[in-house]
């Protein structure tokens, strides 16, 4: 947390609750963000096949705008054997070189 609680990085995994598939998951992880209300969503880039320690994944990186602040995410898709789980992690762009070591290797060791 920052000053005034402005939230300056975060990580958070949530079981698979949509029509998001590894196939989709680039569009779809766009388009929720836009439908919660995020403006200026922009992709970065995007890779399918990505392996994790439990099994695969699909991971875009993006940024956008909320009514408070602005922040770039790496959000991944991962599917296991037992489950699919959406892994994001998230810092505003001033933090973001600071906290991404930290944060991309949080996700790239994440195991469902």
């Amino acid at each position: 947390m920052g000053p005034h609680g402005q939230i300056r990085g975060y990580l958070n995994a949530t079981p698979q609750q949509g029509r998001e598939t590894l196939a989709n998951w680039a569009r779809f992880r766009t388009a929720h963000n836009a439908d919660e209300g995020d403006m200026n969503v922009v992709t970065e880039a995007a890779a399918r096949g990505l392996r994790f320690r439990s099994g695969s994944g699909s991971c875009v990186i993006d940024r956008y705008a909320t009514s408070s602040a602005r922040y770039r995410e790496i959000a991944c898709l991962v599917h296991g054997s037992r489950a699919s789980t959406v892994v994001v992690a998230a810092a505003l762009p001033k933090d973001w070189s600071r906290l991404a070591p930290q944060l991309e290797r949080a996700v790239s060791s994440f195991a469902t």
